[in-house]
């Protein structure tokens, strides 16, 4: 089955950039990038943005503008360029399936300070 690996989280100020990496350990379709807050771990992962197969986006609404999801077929990862960064953006960010059907990774921290 394949296996998840996200990278490139991270401390920013309010304003900043980070951009994730999400590296499968085989081939990939249409995938997501999800967050939990670490405020609310009882919530599910929400899903921010999601990538198809042919490079079709969409994203949450609290979100648009700001993040940019891409990928890169040829190594089987997806990433997600986050900008102007909020402090309501901290969470753990996740990427899987837009049907939450792969083993979840660890996760990478996203911590933005006001």
């Amino acid at each position: 089955q394949v296996q998840l690996v996200e990278s490139g989280g991270g401390l920013v100020q309010a304003g900043g950039s980070l951009r994730l990496s999400c590296a499968a350990s085989g081939s990939i379709n249409a995938m997501a990038w999800y967050r939990q807050a670490p405020s609310n771990q009882r919530a599910s992962r929400a899903s921010v943005a999601i990538i198809s197969s042919g490079g079709t986006t969409t994203y949450a609404t609290s979100v648009k503008g700001r993040f940019t999801i891409s990928r890169d077929n040829t190594k089987n990862t997806v990433y997600l360029q986050m900008n102007n960064l909020k402090p309501e953006d901290t969470a753990v960010y996740y990427c899987n399936t837009p049907f939450r059907s792969l083993p979840w990774g660890q996760g990478t921290q996203v911590t933005v300070s006001s």
